[in-house]
């Protein structure tokens, strides 16, 4: 059962009943018995422009993720734990059933679709806002069902009047002094890597890994400093395909004169045609219209795109300016804890206040580019809503009383952050302590993870779900994402997470660390650092890897039960809150330096 008390902002079901009756019409005018839409672009981005947020327009559902499959009779999304309760309420009266995606109960909407639909049916797609892999799949489980899946393109275009166009915002360069190299031995990097895997030219689609090799960045995608475009680099050419009127003069001749050539957006797709000989894609950040796109005599080779793979590991003037941009975020925290300090209670605020508050302590420092993500601030029982984003529409008063959990980030020139603090505004009960202390043993205990070299993010999972496992909790989204500079705050290809992912956790790749508790209708728990793999030592063993923290701001120490924790636990809280004062307290005046000290008192 919902709690109205959340104040979700959903869409009419009228409306959103309106506009699947009318692509039913179309779906049945093109011979359709079913039309899936995958929820993203065609750059397989996370967050998306306008233009492409066609769940949003069809369903009203406003989370970052979620699949919708509609057929004559029926309609289905699918998203994830983070969204479950937001779904629920968005979901309301648009005869839209919700599925939660690895749930036991709910099947994946291909084979919801395989068991809805009579053998002989069809169902369209967008091409181009699917992957190859994904599109190759799901092709094949229908298959063996017996429907066919079938490219319908862009079926809902013409019945959103008022559609925003694609965005025009011009790009700008990303300086070497920051960038640490040039465009040029970026793309010659590429290049080798291209080569050592027999292929002559590769196709870049991933927008953060455009913008990471070109030295450009944007304003396309709220929150991701990137711009809409795609790339071709062959062994004797480099194109880039964008609306020209996107790229400044200035920028412009500078491509030219090193021999990239700016071309129209959508040429691409003709282009490949003339492409011979062997191509390297990567078969999850490519969408299937361009591979189509290709003549059958072109041999694909399959692999992780090679600007994925090379800005995952962070070289040494990008970690340099990593490590100073903490500083500044955590500057920025210490001002936003100092004015919730000094404001709760005295005066009445939101959780949307504290949004706008965070973004303004962040917009004072050098380099701000804007926030990473919107904040998710969750109050009492709106903590348990794991990425719920605050608007003024849906804002919740917040007292003096309850546990507060703040998840946010910014974007600067020198880096990308992303942090979580929960903050007891009240003498905490026993409940929330030992979920709060739980929830951090798992956090620290993954942070001081000692591991041989070629480990997978999964098998280092245990360590941050171990102490809740041990009490019969749980927490179902991902431990930790890579997280990009000055990039997507959200960067693969690694991750630690229970699922498999066969990339391992290598030195100079920088993620996140986020265990969290959330109890429905009551609150949530998580304290999320960055770090980033390090070198520890080489035995006869092997290599050993562990975590360097790199974020900079004091956790709750009411929130702690210290008889939870182990000896080092304490240590490690005392030594990083020691830490943290040492590099904070210099950058702040008097008073706020006796706060900071006052927040990084030793756990005794």
């Amino acid at each position: 059962m919902i709690n109205r008390n959340l104040k979700f902002v959903n869409m009419s079901g009228k409306i959103i009943r309106g506009r699947i009756d009318q692509l039913r019409k179309r779906m049945k005018e093109q011979g359709l018995d079913a039309f899936y839409i995958s929820g993203t672009d065609p750059h397989q981005s996370e967050d998306l422009p306008q233009h492409w947020q066609v769940r949003k327009f069809i369903s009203g559902f406003t989370g970052s993720l979620g699949m919708i499959a509609i057929t004559e009779h029926e309609a289905a999304l699918w998203t994830d734990s983070r969204y479950f309760l937001q779904a629920a309420s968005e979901l309301e009266g648009t005869g839209i059933r919700l599925m939660k995606l690895r749930t036991e109960g709910f099947s994946a909407p291909d084979e919801w679709l395989g068991h809805t639909l009579p053998r002989g049916s069809v169902t369209g797609t967008d091409a181009c806002c699917m992957s190859f892999n994904q599109f190759r799949n799901f092709k094949l489980s229908l298959k063996g069902k017996g429907i066919e899946l079938k490219d319908s393109g862009d079926l809902p275009a013409p019945l959103w009047t008022g559609r925003e166009p694609l965005p025009r915002t011009p790009v700008f360069e990303h300086e070497i002094r920051y960038s640490g190299l040039t465009r040029f031995e970026k793309i010659d990097s590429i290049r080798q890597k291209v080569k050592a895997s027999g292929a002559v030219a590769t196709i870049i689609s991933a927008l953060d890994d455009l913008a990471w090799t070109f030295n450009l960045r944007g304003s396309d995608i709220f929150c991701n400093p990137v711009f809409i475009a795609y790339s071709l680099i062959t062994d004797n050419a480099i194109s880039l395909y964008a609306d020209s009127r996107k790229i400044p003069l200035e920028i412009g001749t500078k491509l030219n004169d090193e021999g990239i050539s700016v071309k129209p957006y959508d040429t691409i797709f003709e282009e490949l045609r003339l492409v011979k000989g062997k191509i390297l894609i990567d078969p999850d950040r490519t969408n299937q219209a361009l591979v189509s796109s290709l003549s059958n005599d072109v041999e694909i080779i399959e692999q992780v795109s090679v600007p994925a793979m090379l800005k995952a590991i962070k070289s040494q003037t990008e970690l340099d300016h990593i490590r100073q941009t903490m500083k500044k975020d955590g500057v920025a925290m210490i001002d936003f804890l100092f004015w919730l300090h000094e404001t709760i209670g005295k005066r009445e605020i939101s959780d949307y206040d504290i949004a706008v508050q965070l973004e303004y302590f962040r917009s004072l420092q050098e380099g701000y580019q804007g926030i990473s993500f919107p904040a998710i601030i969750g109050y009492k029982e709106t903590g348990a809503i794991v990425h719920r984003r605050v608007t003024k529409e849906n804002a919740v008063p917040v007292f003096k009383e309850g546990i507060l959990l703040v998840d946010s980030g910014g974007q600067y020139l020198s880096g990308t952050t992303d942090i979580t603090r929960t903050i007891t505004l009240a003498e905490p009960t026993q409940q929330q302590r030992e979920d709060f202390t739980i929830a951090l043993k798992g956090m620290i205990n993954l942070t001081m993870a000692c591991f041989p070299a070629g480990l997978r993010g999964c098998n280092l999972d245990i360590l941050a779900r171990k102490a809740m496992w041990d009490r019969g909790i749980t927490y179902g989204h991902g431990t930790s994402h890579g997280v990009g500079y000055f990039l997507n705050v959200h960067e693969g290809p690694m991750s630690i997470r229970q699922e498999y992912n066969e990339h391992p956790i290598r030195p100079g790749m920088v993620l996140s660390n986020e265990p969290g508790i959330y109890r429905e209708g009551l609150y949530g728990v998580r304290t999320e650092n960055m770090m980033v793999c390090v070198n520890r030592e080489k035995t006869e063993f092997g290599q050993f890897y562990g975590f360097e923290t790199l974020t900079l701001c004091p956790i709750d120490l009411k929130l702690i039960d210290k008889d939870l924790m182990t000896p080092e636990e304490i240590d490690w809280i005392n030594d990083y809150h020691e830490w943290c004062y040492d590099q904070l307290s210099p950058l702040l005046n008097e008073k706020k330096k006796a706060f900071l000290r006052s927040l990084t008192n030793q756990l005794l």
